[in-house]
């Protein structure tokens, strides 16, 4: 373990109660407090977040903290210079409902009477939190690190700086780490994790592995001394205020009032940049003061608190260093390029302790336990995401958002266009809308379709926050291609071709459903985690005997190709290539889909000559393409794949061919939501999840292969039980608000409730919520996916969706499938 914050401490402590022994801690200062971002954080923790991996490790970590006795609630409250800003307070409810959390809304007297230091007049209201507190990290890794000495398991060494990371090089494979080296000599370690906080990139570099964060300063400075809080006689007795439109706190600490910001100018330091500690001025992460840049963040806290600080002094100041990554979430488990080096690393106060015990149980069992880390798992990033231009451009983005309201399809604004299809400048004459898929641009409307708004009568959605990032362009094109056909491009497709000798009990033993069957058939499969939950699902194509092909989606595809690499035998057998880059798809799909095709293909189209689910090769106006019958949109058509020096002249072929039937191009808005929602298909990251097995999921088959694959007997195991919960469509019966105007959840994890109104929770605490959000054109009904027990689970059952803070009335539909649950159009 190398790196002793709060990460590190509790994750020796974790590992010695699962039964690890030989365990070694290494950091490169004194003990307690080496030098690290624990050492000079504000320790205050804030229980909702609209994110539920965060919103969950928060809640843990709290309960550790009580358990280690270091924390102390206070309270604490979010307050609103803006209406806009108390519309996202009415949103924060509604995640705490979704987590459990207590909370309410005050008024600006509420807010006064709570924390009689804010000024009433500058503020229009405020969300208020009992379970806000405050945690001592340095104590609380100091207790963890002595539980595990206390057992014999743990050496620590302290005042030990690592010089080197020693890795094996195998013939097949991935290096595997070997050893530590430090200035104190070398330790032979068959796991080594990296909780180094802003150090971690510097450290996995010399495994040649990488950590994408850049370390980033926060400024906090101390104002007093102030009699009132002086008169408390502790370090903390009033609620903490988080000013959110100012993207300010402030926290008593003792005598003193600590106002933190994060409005200032981004500024990122390189981990090379860090001074030592015999350089620094107090510790390598507490640097230098900039105090120009504070001077506008002083001004709206002596605004806030009015006379509180007449007359005080700014004492301790610093501009601290804390972690950002690219995408804002934190950067956990095996790393892609070195098997068996773990990163723990871009982890808050708040989460630390939480954190730490997943890393423990993934380590451990193969998987989290506590939560799935789908979000945060490292491999999540592609090569350019990983690059230092890369992180620091996102961090420069989104640093000032660390308080600001985000919509969840929000798009980045840099490092846009990295990889575009081949026809993007066709796409791009038509209008297209993109929308950024881990690095590709893809179509999501397009404006050159906005006469079908009015052709098919579709209305605007009145509220503001619900058409952002939204248009209705996307509802007359899934109307338009239900009616005709629609083009999609989908060049974000992750394609892998696997093959060798050994290529068929390699597959078998990664996926759950029978990859052995006859060349040009397809397979649909979920993957699985040790403990039986959903890692990934995708499509796989027999294309020869000893060949097949892998199509993931854009958002998982650096995550599946790791696990895939992962699992290769050690003999070369099987051969592993991502073609991703060297193809690109084109969806077509429609009730015109086979008489646009039909001009300019070999192909036979007929469902006799070309089955659903099977794959061919054939010729398309001469270029030479694979064609999978298949369709995520609920309507008969196929996916086209081809060499990308070949797409243009493949769009241009099928765009020809298709004016004579109406084609128009689709975005991923019908493809990646209303279609596949009408359809009932779920999307993995939002309702496949690994807490949920695939007889929740409703994707168990009716017989399971005999083949042994990962996570087999827990799969057998939930087949045998009756489900704890199920997948369910809900479809909204009302949409009309308090204030007299339509609402449109945005599928952001609103709480599922009771038609009284209660929090639905299942047998293994699993609270329901809102997965996927959507409108059901072709149904006239606005669709929600969500898990629920099956006494809420049966059709007809009214529930209610939290949103905004508002209850809507909900119905469960018959069964996922609103639309053609028969799948008749699909195979016509």
């Amino acid at each position: 373990m190398i790196g002793a914050g709060i990460v590190g401490n509790c994750l020796v402590g974790h590992l010695a109660e699962l039964g690890w022994d030989e365990l070694v801690l290494i950091d490169k200062g004194p003990l307690p407090n080496p030098g690290g971002s624990t050492g000079h954080a504000s320790n205050f923790i804030f229980p909702t977040d609209h994110n539920r991996e965060i919103a969950m490790l928060t809640l843990e970590s709290m309960r550790q903290y009580e358990q280690l006795g270091v924390r102390t609630t206070c309270g604490g409250a979010e307050v609103a210079r803006t209406e806009e800003r108390m519309e996202e307070l009415r949103r924060r409810m509604t995640s705490a409902r979704s987590w459990g959390i207590e909370a309410e809304l005050l008024t600006p007297d509420e807010v006064v009477a709570r924390i009689p230091f804010v000024d009433g007049a500058v503020i229009k209201g405020g969300f208020w939190m009992p379970e806000v507190s405050v945690v001592d990290s340095v104590q609380a890794g100091t207790v963890m690190r002595e539980r595990a000495l206390a057992r014999g398991v743990l050496t620590v060494l302290d005042n030990t700086e690592v010089t080197a990371l020693k890795v094996e090089h195998r013939p097949f494979g991935r290096p595997r780490i070997r050893a530590v080296v430090t200035d104190r000599g070398a330790i032979a370690a068959d796991q080594v994790v990296i909780a180094c906080g802003v150090w971690s990139p510097r450290i996995a570099a010399m495994a040649g592995a990488s950590i994408p964060l850049t370390p980033a300063v926060h400024q906090m400075a101390d104002m007093g001394p102030v009699d009132l809080l002086a008169r408390t006689g502790s370090e903390i007795g009033y609620p903490i205020v988080r000013d959110m439109d100012v993207f300010m706190y402030e926290r008593q600490s003792h005598q003193a009032m600590e106002v933190g910001s994060y409005a200032h100018r981004p500024i990122l330091v390189r981990p090379d940049d860090i001074p030592s500690l015999a350089e620094a001025e107090r510790s390598p992460t507490e640097m230098p003061f900039t105090g120009d840049d504070f001077v506008p963040q002083l001004g709206h806290a002596r605004e806030i608190m009015g006379e509180l600080l007449a007359g005080t002094e700014m004492g301790y100041a610093t501009n601290g260093l804390l972690s950002l990554t690219p995408d804002t979430h934190q950067v956990l488990g095996e790393t892609a390029e070195v098997a068996d080096l773990w990163s723990a690393a871009a982890v808050w106060i708040k989460e630390g302790p939480g954190t730490a015990r997943l890393i423990a149980e993934w380590m451990t069992y193969g998987y989290p336990r506590l939560c799935d880390p789908h979000e945060s798992d490292i491999t999540r990033f592609y090569a350019h995401e990983r690059t230092e231009q890369h992180i620091r451009a996102r961090a420069d983005e989104h640093f000032n958002k660390t308080y600001g309201i985000v919509h969840p399809r929000e798009q980045w604004a840099s490092e846009r266009g990295m990889n575009r299809a081949p026809f993007h400048d066709r796409t791009a004459a038509l209008g297209a809308e993109y929308y950024d898929a881990r690095g590709w641009e893809r179509p999501q409307w397009y404006e050159s379709n906005a006469d079908l708004v009015q052709h098919y009568g579709v209305a605007d959605r009145p509220h503001e926050w619900d058409r952002r990032w939204w248009s209705p362009v996307s509802t007359a094109e899934h109307l338009h291609l239900r009616d005709k056909s629609g083009i999609v491009d989908l060049s974000a497709f992750q394609i892998f071709d696997i093959s060798g000798p050994s290529v068929v009990p390699y597959l078998e033993r990664l996926t759950v459903n029978k990859c052995d069957r006859p060349v040009g058939s397809s397979i649909y499969t979920p993957l699985l985690t040790p403990d039986g939950g959903i890692r990934a699902d995708l499509t796989i194509q027999r294309l020869a005997a000893d060949r097949f092909r892998v199509v993931t989606g854009a958002f998982d595809g650096a995550r599946d190709e790791v696990w895939f690499r992962r699992h290769l035998p050690p003999d070369g057998s099987v051969q592993f290539e991502n073609r991703s880059a060297a193809l690109c798809t084109i969806g077509v799909w429609g009730p015109a889909a086979a008489a646009l095709l039909a001009g300019i293909t070999d192909a036979g189209l007929s469902q006799a000559a070309f089955p659903y689910g099977t794959v061919r090769e054939a010729l398309i106006d001469g270029v030479p393409v694979t064609m999978l019958r298949i369709s995520y949109v609920g309507e008969s058509g196929w996916e086209i794949t081809t060499a990308m020096q070949h797409g243009v002249r493949l769009w241009d072929a099928l765009w020809e061919a298709g004016r004579p039937h109406g084609a128009r191009p689709v975005g991923i808005g019908v493809y990646g939501t209303t279609g596949r929602m009408e359809k009932g298909y779920l999307l993995m990251g939002s309702d496949l999840t690994a807490e949920y097995s695939p007889v929740e999921a409703g994707l168990a088959r009716p017989r399971v292969k005999r083949d042994d694959f990962i996570g087999k007997q827990a799969y057998l195991k939930a087949r045998a039980a009756d489900p704890v919960a199920r997948m369910c469509a809900l479809t909204m019966d009302r949409h009309t608000g308090a204030a007299g105007i339509d609402r449109f959840p945005t599928g952001g994890n609103e709480p599922v409730l009771t038609a009284a109104g209660a929090r639905i929770v299942d047998a293994h605490g699993r609270e329901s919520r809102v997965t996927s959000a959507g409108m059901g054109p072709s149904v006239g009904k606005y669709l929600l996916f969500a898990y629920l027990p099956p006494d809420h689970a049966a059709p007809g059952t009214r529930l209610q969706v939290l949103y905004m803070n508002e209850p809507f009335p909900v119905t469960v539909a018959p069964g996922l499938a609103t639309f053609d649950p028969t799948d008749t159009r699909m195979k016509v």
